[in-house]
C-alpha cells in the first residue's frame, strides 16, 4: 500500500461520514473506527517523517495531476509533519481516553462526538499539510465549526452560549483571513503559497500591510492572542474535558501555524515581529493575572492555556533560530502538557457541577494515580526540570538573552513565578487540605489511566533526554526559516 500524505485528510473524513452507517450496524463501531484511523495515522506519521528524515527532501503530493502553482498540492516537510504527527498520536491519546469516558451518554450522541472529533482532526491536520493559502481557510473553517458543536456537546450546560461567543469571534476571524486571501489573489493572482512568497516582494507596501493586518488579526483570533481571546475561558470551560484537551494540542496550535507560516514564509516582514513580541507579552502577563485570581479549576486552566500561546508568540516574534526552536518546542510540550492537565482535571471535578477549586481539597487521598498526574503536569507546565517544560523555557530564555532582550527576560520570569503560585495552590489543596466536599468521585477508567500515563511518560522522558525530540525540531525550524528551499521544493515538484 502506498503511503501518502493525502490519507491524513482522506482516511479521517471518510471515517467521520462512515461513522453513522457502522454505528447502526454494531453501536461499538462508532467508538473503535476513530480509534483505528488515529493508530493508522500515527503509523504512516512515523514511515514519512523517517521518509523525509533519511533522504533530508519534502514530500509534495499533487492533486488530480495538476502540479503547483496550477493545481492544489499537500506539502509534508520536517515542520508541517512534525505538527501532523503530534496531532495525530495525540489524537489517538484521546481517543483512547474517551472510550468509556461518559457511560451514560446514549449511542446516537457518542456518534455525533466521534464525528466531530474526525471532523476536527481532518480540519487541523489539512491546515498545517495544504499549500494552497484558500485551501488553508477550508481546513480553518472545517475545524472552527466542529469545535462550535462540540463546545456545546452537552446540552445541560452553558455550552451553548459559549459556543455562540465562539462562533461570533470565530466568524470574525474567518471574514477577515477571507478577505486577505482575496487581496491578496488580487495583487499576485495564485492561491499557491509558494508561488505567493515568490511574487510577495512585487506587491505594492501598502496593500501588502493591509494584508498583512488582515491575516495577523484573524490567526490572532484563533492563536488566542490578547486582546482577540474573549471566546477561549469559556469554551474551555463549557466543553468536554477531553476537548479542552483536543483545543489546547490541536485547534490553537493550527491557529498559530497559519499566522506564522503567513508571516514568516509569505511575507518575509521582519517589522512586524517586535509587533508579535509585544502582543505576546500582554496575553502571557494578562492571563496568567486572571489565571492566579480564578476559583474554577478548568477556567483557571483555560487562562494558563493563554498565557501559554503568549510565550510562544513572543518565540516566534524574537524570530532568530533559537527562538523559533524555542517556539516550536514550546507548542509540543504545552500540547502534552496542557493535554494531560485538561484529562486528569476532568477526573478531580468529574462530577461537581461549579469545578471549584474547592472540589479538589483533598483529593490526593481519594484519587491518589489522577492527583498524581495532575501535579507532575502542573510542575512541568511551570518549567519544574526535569519535566519537559524545563526546556523549552530554558531556550526561550537563553535565545532572549542572545540578542539582549532583558525585558522580555524579566517579564517572562515574573509570569513565570505567578504561575508556580496558583498551580502550587492547586497541588496544596490536593494533598494538604482536609476533603469536605460531599460530592462523588469519579474513578477513571483503566484506558483513561493509560491516556494519561503516555503523557506523563512523555513529559518525563523528554525532559530527562530533551534529545529525543529536539533533533525534529531543530529540522522544523530550519524548514521554518528557509524559505527559498520550500518555494523551490513546492514549484519545481513535477519538472522534469
Amino acid at each position: 500500500m502506498v503511503i501518502s500524505p493525502v490519507q491524513y485528510i482522506a482516511i479521517p473524513l471518510m471515517a467521520a461520514f462512515l461513522i453513522p452507517l457502522f454505528g447502526k450496524l454494531n453501536k461499538d463501531l462508532a467508538r473503535i473506527i476513530p480509534g483505528l484511523v488515529l493508530l493508522y495515522l500515527s503509523y504512516i506519521s512515523v514511515v514519512l517523517m523517517n521518509q523525509i528524515i533519511s533522504s533530508n527532501t519534502i514530500i509534495v503530493e499533487i492533486i488530480a495531476g495538476w502540479r503547483p502553482p496550477w493545481g492544489i498540492n499537500l506539502v509534508f516537510s520536517p515542520l508541517t509533519g512534525f505538527l501532523a504527527s503530534m496531532f495525530s498520536m495525540l489524537g489517538f491519546v484521546i481517543w483512547m481516553y474517551t472510550y468509556n469516558f461518559k457511560p451514560e451518554v446514549d449511542n446516537a450522541q457518542k456518534q455525533k462526538f466521534y464525528v466531530l472529533f474526525m471532523m476536527l482532526i481532518t480540519g487541523a491536520t489539512g491546515i498545517v499539510l495544504t499549500g494552497d493559502i484558500f485551501n488553508l481557510f477550508v481546513f480553518l473553517e472545517i475545524t472552527a465549526i466542529s469545535a462550535y458543536s462540540l463546545t456545546a456537546f452537552y446540552r445541560e450546560r452553558d455550552g451553548a452560549e459559549a459556543a455562540f461567543k465562539y462562533l461570533l469571534i470565530g466568524s470574525f476571524s474567518s471574514t477577515l483571513i477571507l478577505l486577505a486571501i482575496l487581496l491578496l489573489y488580487t495583487q499576485v493572482g495564485t492561491l499557491n503559497m509558494a508561488e505567493i512568497a515568490l511574487k510577495m516582494p512585487g506587491v505594492d507596501p501598502f496593500m501588502k500591510g493591509v494584508i498583512l493586518i488582515l491575516f495577523f488579526v484573524g490567526f490572532g483570533i484563533e492563536s488566542e492572542l490578547f486582546p482577540l481571546n474573549g471566546w477561549s475561558p469559556d469554551v474551555y470551560t463549557q466543553a468536554p474535558g477531553p476537548i479542552g484537551a483536543i483545543f489546547a494540542g490541536m485547534v490553537v496550535k493550527a491557529g498559530i501555524y497559519g499566522l506564522v507560516r503567513v508571516v514568516f514564509t509569505l511575507f518575509d516582514v521582519k517589522e512586524i515581529l517586535p509587533l508579535l513580541v509585544i502582543i505576546g507579552m500582554i496575553t502571557m502577563a494578562v492571563a496568567e493575572v486572571i489565571a492566579l485570581r480564578q476559583g474554577k479549576l478548568k477556567r483557571m486552566l483555560a487562562y494558563s492555556s493563554i498565557g501559554q500561546m503568549g510565550l510562544v508568540a513572543v518565540a516566534f516574534g524574537i524570530g532568530t533560530h533559537d527562538s523559533v526552536f524555542a517556539a516550536i518546542f514550546l507548542m509540543f510540550n504545552h500540547a502534552i502538557i496542557k493535554g494531560m492537565l485538561f484529562l486528569s482535571g476532568t477526573y478531580l471535578v468529574y462530577n461537581s457541577t461549579e469545578k471549584t477549586l474547592d472540589d479538589v481539597d483533598g483529593i490526593g487521598k481519594h484519587l491518589p494515580f489522577t492527583s498524581f498526574l495532575f501535579a507532575l503536569g502542573a510542575l512541568a507546565i511551570v518549567g519544574m526540570p526535569p519535566f519537559a517544560g524545563f526546556w523549552s523555557k530554558l531556550y526561550l530564555l537563553m535565545a532572549a538573552a542572545d540578542v539582549r532582550l532583558m525585558t522580555v527576560i524579566a517579564i517572562i520570569l515574573v509570569v513565570s513565578v505567578i504561575e508556580i503560585v496558583y498551580y502550587f495552590r492547586v497541588i496544596h489543596r490536593i494533598y494538604f487540605r482536609e476533603r469536605i466536599s460531599t460530592i462523588e468521585l469519579k474513578i477513571p477508567s483503566f484506558n483513561a489511566k493509560l491516556a494519561m500515563f503516555i503523557l506523563a511518560i512523555i513529559i518525563v522522558a523528554v525532559g530527562v533526554y530533551p534529545d529525543l525530540i529536539s533533533g525534529f525540531i531543530e529540522r522544523a525550524t530550519t524548514d521554518l526559516l528557509d524559505k527559498q528551499s520550500y518555494i523551490q521544493s513546492v514549484l519545481s515538484v513535477g519538472l522534469k
